[in-house]
This record gives structure tokens, C-alpha cells and sequence, in this order.
């Protein structure tokens, strides 16, 4: 997989730069990431958000590309 990792500005601006050079999915860490183990991963073309434990993250991306 290709990754980029993206820390500079508000959350919504990196989202659109993700958008603008075709990223399909990014994967959002938080402060609440560390304490109940979770992420958040977007969706670029439904726009859809799913928060998952980070341990199921590999297998969801994995399913998501191949469907």
C-alpha cells in the first residue's frame, strides 16, 4: 500500500488534500485513538466515516479494496 501521513492543519484541510490527489481512504488518529485503541477511517468517495479498533483496521482496509 502507499501511504502519505498528513499532521499540518485542521483535520477538514487535510481531508481535502487527500481528496484533491485521490487518496480512497484516510485513516485519523486522535487523543481518544490512545485511550479506548480506536481510529477513525473516511471513505473519499461516500465521504463516510467508521470508527474501528486499530487491531481490525489491516482487514477492513483490505476488504474495502478488494469490494
Amino acid at each position: 500500500m502507499v501511504v502519505e501521513y498528513d499532521e499540518g492543519g485542521a483535520i477538514g484541510k487535510r481531508y481535502r488534500r487527500q481528496d484533491e490527489i485521490g487518496t480512497p481512504y484516510c485513516i485519523t488518529v486522535d487523543n481518544e485513538s490512545i485511550d479506548n485503541g480506536t481510529v477513525t477511517v473516511r471513505e473519499r468517495d461516500s465521504m463516510e466515516q467508521e470508527s474501528i479498533l486499530v487491531e481490525d483496521l489491516l482487514q477492513r482496509i483490505l476488504n474495502k479494496k478488494n469490494t
